[in-house]
């Protein structure tokens, strides 16, 4: 009898030293993600994360290396791209190749464009001469050279530090903890599951395409659903708060900072409830890519508290780590597939969106419609800020633009900059992404919901902006 308490005493004793081994393991990776990814700081007279920090601090140091990287990127993802499609025996046999290079002949020829489109651009072909027509609009420096300049050089890297960073939230347990706690709140709320609270944290403090690679990583892996990453991925992924700022110095209205943000997140909550419960959101499947990962949405009846339950499943995701080697090789996949597969993606839907933006009247006439429902919310100058509402599909920062060019009323500078924020699904970065990645939007819906949250916007944003001015 003793020999069997003594056994017993030394199974609980070796449990708990286990316990405490994976708890550490949740903790430690978990809590340097969460200063790494989402907890912000002020910087320089602005808020911003750690990893847009160091992104910016090794882009600075790289300097006009940068362009021929992106540049390198695109030729490579292209030629890949082919080669995959031509011999994809070739690349099975290697993961990261496969994972990189295999798609479907639609997306071969977007990232071939993006890579003609690319040293179109850097070559500067036609940039300087207006008389070459098509190659000035495409390489000139509002449309091609805006992309890979503003654009690319910069996610090139944030794509390569957060990618390989990555797996401190994905790997250890947070993003299980935090979805069990929550669950019971984003599920009525939202439609979607707990751990989605982590996905809207980390656009909404860090940067939007940080987001849209969390959310494409958790429905690759299957721990969300068609329905549920897209949703996530066009709801969830928020503007950051630093570029909403640069959004509101362009119509100088800077000293309306602290309402323009409020009313950025209310609207931002109020489509988050609505748009996933009409269509095209609410008609999406709830099938996964891979079976049997998706969490429960009741705990079960053993556990006596969610945190119970939280921590448990916390420690169940630690006690899956391979060790370093595992690490690096999901950080280095999740790296190679936003550069290789989103990059090019952005270089091509974006220069054409800007270039049709810049160059013809095509979103000044589908703006048309949006001229009664400003007048009737009695919009000053609603000509002018009919035209800047569908422009915002091409990208975020071109309404802001055109407002400060253009709009004399502050009123509807405010309007058109809040607009333009929570609108949220430009072509040029978020949109690209989105469509460049494995999450089951296209490009009709993605407009569809563009145009659900930019009419849900002014019925919110027009009312209190009266009341402000």
């Amino acid at each position: 009898m003793a020999q069997d308490a003594s056994k017993l005493a030394s199974q609980d004793v070796e449990a708990a030293k286990r316990r405490s081994r994976l708890m550490r393991r949740f903790l430690v990776p978990s809590i340097i993600g969460i200063l790494l990814f989402m907890l912000p700081f002020p910087l320089q007279g602005t808020w911003t994360i750690m990893v847009k920090v160091i992104a910016d601090l090794i882009g600075s140091a790289l300097g006009g290396v940068l362009v021929w990287l992106c540049v390198a990127v695109l030729t490579v993802s292209s030629i890949g791209s082919i080669a995959c499609l031509i011999v994809p025996k070739a690349f099975e046999r290697h993961m990261l190749l496969e994972e990189a290079f295999k798609t479907t002949p639609v997306w071969v020829f977007i990232r071939t464009v993006g890579a003609v489109f690319v040293w179109l651009t850097v070559l500067g072909v036609g940039a300087q001469d207006e008389s070459a027509g098509v190659l000035y609009m495409i390489t000139c420096a509002d449309d091609g050279a805006f992309v890979l300049d503003e654009l690319l050089t910069v996610l090139v890297v944030i794509f390569a530090i957060a990618g390989l960073l990555l797996p401190l939230l994905l790997d250890f347990g947070l993003l299980e903890f935090i979805g069990a706690l929550l669950t019971r709140f984003m599920r009525p709320l939202f439609k979607i599951p707990g751990r989605g609270a982590v996905d809207c944290v980390t656009s909404w403090v860090g940067d939007g395409t940080l987001g849209v690679m969390l959310t494409c990583n958790q429905y690759e892996g299957g721990y969300y659903s068609a329905r549920e990453a897209s949703i996530i991925s066009t709801t969830f992924s928020a503007v950051s708060i630093t570029f909403s700022i640069v959004v509101l110095a362009q119509v100088d209205l800077m000293q309306y900072f602290g309402v323009y943000y409020l009313l950025i997140c209310l609207v931002g909550v109020v489509c988050a409830i609505i748009v996933p419960r009409i269509p095209p959101l609410s008609l999406k499947k709830d099938t996964y890519l891979v079976e049997g990962k998706a969490m429960p949405e009741t705990i079960p009846a053993e556990y006596a508290t969610t945190l119970d339950y939280a921590v448990d499943l916390a420690l169940g995701r630690a006690a899956e780590f391979q060790g370093i080697r595992q690490f690096l090789l999901n950080g280095l996949k999740n790296a190679v597939g936003m550069w290789f597969g989103v990059l090019p993606c952005v270089m091509a839907i974006g220069t054409l969106a800007l270039l049709l933006a810049n160059n013809t009247p095509i979103f000044e006439i589908l703006g048309t419609p949006f001229m009664p429902l400003l007048q009737l919310l009695q919009v000053p100058e609603a000509a002018a800020a009919s035209q800047t509402m569908i422009v915002g599909f091409t990208d975020m920062f071109t309404p802001s633009v055109i407002a400060a060019g253009s709009i004399a009323s502050p009123m509807t500078r405010f309007i058109v900059a809040v607009v333009s924020v929570t609108q949220l699904l430009y072509l040029s970065e978020v949109g690209g992404l989105i469509l460049g990645s494995k999450i089951p939007v296209n490009i009709l819906e993605l407009f569809l919901i563009f145009l659900e949250r930019t009419v849900i916007s002014l019925l919110i944003v027009c009312p209190l902006a009266h009341l402000i001015f």
